[in-house]
């Protein structure tokens, strides 16, 4: 009898399970992936980040300005010393003693020792 109990069991046929209904069974919880607080933080990084970027490329651009300003005065300054120094030039060419004898000349002055007077020296 053991065999055909044996034979019974291994023509077992299992029954088939029955699917529990949705309402039994328990939703798994969703976790949000990120929590209001979490977006809030998000946001305020983001706005941080935007502002010093934005602070830093307004200082940068203000430096750059003050450097082109300084370039164009000192452009300036160098065309001014070189003017000045044409002019200084010519006031030593054209101050000689024979130059003014001659515009003198020129003028119809001339030169009459009893009317000069010297004057002591500094």
């Amino acid at each position: 009898m053991a065999l055909e109990q044996r034979k019974i069991q291994t023509n077992y046929i299992p029954e088939q399970e029955t699917q529990a209904s949705p309402a039994s069974i328990p939703a798994p919880k969703t976790r949000k992936i990120f929590s209001p607080g979490e977006k809030f933080l998000a946001v305020a990084f983001i706005a941080a980040v935007v502002m010093f970027s934005t602070m830093v490329l307004h200082t940068q651009a203000q430096i750059n300005d003050t450097n082109k300003d300084m370039h164009v005065l000192s452009n300036k300054i160098e065309e001014t010393s070189k003017q000045n120094i044409e002019l200084s030039n010519q006031v030593s060419e054209k101050s000689t003693y024979e130059r003014i004898w001659e515009k003198a000349k020129e003028l119809g002055l001339n030169l009459n020792e009893s009317n000069v007077k010297v004057v002591p020296g500094r």
